[in-house]
């Protein structure tokens, strides 16, 4: 940083650092391009860096850099700006600052901003500007964040890719030729090249989880109904937002540490609900990592997981075996993996439903024989049934959440992959359900990327995805730690903790 900028981010602060002899030594290592959040407000209140410096140099990095990856639907250059130099008047002020206050973040496309254009990838929103901001939005704003712009997402948030017709398609930093995964795609491709400091996702079918695999980031899907959906598309603008049954909102960063950060600023009940409820995070079961009793499976017929995504995965588990984690192998008693998956897939379907085209549907019924057919049977199952089924398909969810609320009783969390495969080349081709790719184990269908995320999002119990190393081919591979519902902060304490023994996020090469 020259000697201009360091005068006036110290001139900026200049009240609050009188009680300061000097920054710390952390907070003067700051690396402004891909620091985590935690840093990055620590630099801001030290005056290491101003908020409208740190603006200023991440919308440099997105002129720069964006153009091969695509990331954002729509930017916010303007009104954060703005934000930041208030943000920067307000600490030279001595006011107490919030939470967040004056750092960078990005939005998925699929939460209402007010004054911002939301468009969910839908063509019929193209031009959707909202009059309020979603629930979780609100909350970012109230802690003080600077909003840079909303994140690329696949249509309706449908698709574990990231393309649409008003955007295009997003690029993974690590390679531009594969995708960054779906449906928080552009968020998680846009973390990893250094775009900002957090994302605001939200998860159905993997949706944070998949992208943190694919781009080397963290992502956490949280425990169903923590933090409240309002203002998010699906559904359609000013509907009401349903009781969640199966999707969450969720924090996106380069650390674990800076996951728990955003949770705990975006979750909580929602109006009217905080006149009688309030909530608050459970602290984490361990305080290291031999604290912690963890199950783990990394390979199963159920979905088999390629060599090359495996083998990082089985090196992580033998270093924190080595670091003294309490480690079992196996599934837990009770657990069927497959009925597990149907009973997920058929309840998915059905949260869809009111998306669903004959058009659609006919193309399902047309899959051939096989694994393909079996996916579309069981869509076209979930579109159809009626309410006597659903609640069938309910009771059977329950049954799974009690069966791992079980297994938790004895034990702290459960690793398992998060993806059978790194991130693959670009697929766009017909219908979910029609696709398919070459894995070195073989042909697999595309609908095989809802194994393995489907045990979380059944059963309501949070996960989080931590980076543990890269392919062969240098593409990012992640574990996912299952934890026990409504207890988030102990997967995220233990994926924090990981990166001491296998290491954490990495900048993509050339960023």
């Amino acid at each position: 940083m020259n000697s201009r900028r360091t005068f006036l981010a110290w001139t900026a602060a200049a009240p609050f650092l009188s009680r300061l002899s000097r920054p710390s030594l952390a907070a003067r290592r700051f690396d402004p391009s891909f620091g985590t959040a935690s840093e990055a407000l620590r630099a801001i209140r030290e005056g290491v860096i101003s908020s409208r410096e740190l603006l200023e140099h991440t919308l440099g990095r997105i002129r720069k850099y964006n153009p091969g990856i695509n990331s954002f639907v729509t930017m916010n250059e303007e009104e954060a700006t703005r934000r930041a130099r208030e943000a920067d008047d307000s600490l030279a002020r001595g006011k107490n600052p919030g939470r967040l206050h004056g750092l960078p973040i990005l939005v998925k496309d699929t939460f209402e901003t007010a004054g911002l254009r939301t468009t969910a990838g839908a063509k019929p929103l193209e031009n959707h500007i909202p009059k309020k901001d979603a629930a979780a939005v609100a909350r970012l704003r109230a802690a003080g964040v600077l909003i840079v712009g909303k994140t690329n997402t696949p249509e309706f948030a449908g698709d574990t890719q990231t393309f649409n017709a008003i955007a295009g398609t997003t690029n993974n930093p690590w390679n531009v030729k594969r995708t960054p995964g779906g449906s928080t795609g552009g968020g998680a491709a846009a973390l990893a090249a250094g775009f900002g400091f957090l994302e605001l996702g939200s998860d159905i079918g993997g949706s944070i989880r998949t992208p943190a695999h694919f781009c080397g980031v963290y992502g956490h899907k949280s425990s169903l109904g923590i933090v409240p959906l309002e203002g998010h598309i699906p559904p359609s603008p000013g509907e009401p937002a349903l009781p969640p049954d199966l999707g969450v909102a969720g924090p996106l960063a380069r650390s674990a540490r800076d996951l728990q950060l955003e949770l705990e600023t975006i979750a909580g009940p929602s109006r009217p609900d905080p006149t009688a409820f309030r909530w608050k995070l459970p602290s984490p079961r361990g305080a290291r990592l031999r604290d912690y009793r963890i199950g783990f499976v990394l390979d199963d017929p159920f979905c088999p997981v390629t060599p090359e995504v495996r083998e990082p995965l089985r090196g992580a588990v033998e270093a924190l075996r080595k670091a003294g984690v309490d480690f079992e192998e196996g599934w837990p008693a009770g657990v069927n993996p497959g009925e597990m998956f149907g009973n997920y897939l058929v309840l998915l379907s059905a949260s869809f439903a009111a998306h669903a085209e004959e058009e659609e549907l006919e193309t399902l019924r047309r899959l051939p024989p096989g694994p393909w057919g079996e996916y579309g049977k069981a869509w076209i199952e979930g579109k159809t049934m009626g309410h006597g089924r659903w609640l069938e398909e309910s009771m059977k969810r329950l049954r799974a959440r009690a069966v791992w609320q079980k297994y938790f009783e004895t034990h702290d969390a459960f690793l398992m992959p998060d993806m059978f495969l790194p991130a693959f080349p670009h697929n766009q081709e017909k219908t979910f359900f029609e696709r398919s790719f070459d894995t070195s184990l073989g042909r697999r269908p595309y609908g095989d990327l809802l194994r393995w995320i489907s045990f979380a999002n059944l059963t309501g119990c949070p996960a989080t995805v931590a980076p543990v190393g890269r392919t062969k081919d240098g593409l990012p591979v992640g574990i996912q730690i299952l934890g026990p519902y409504l207890e988030d902060a102990t997967p995220i304490d233990i994926a924090g903790r990981m990166a001491d023994v296998v290491g954490g996020f990495e900048p993509p090469p050339g960023y």
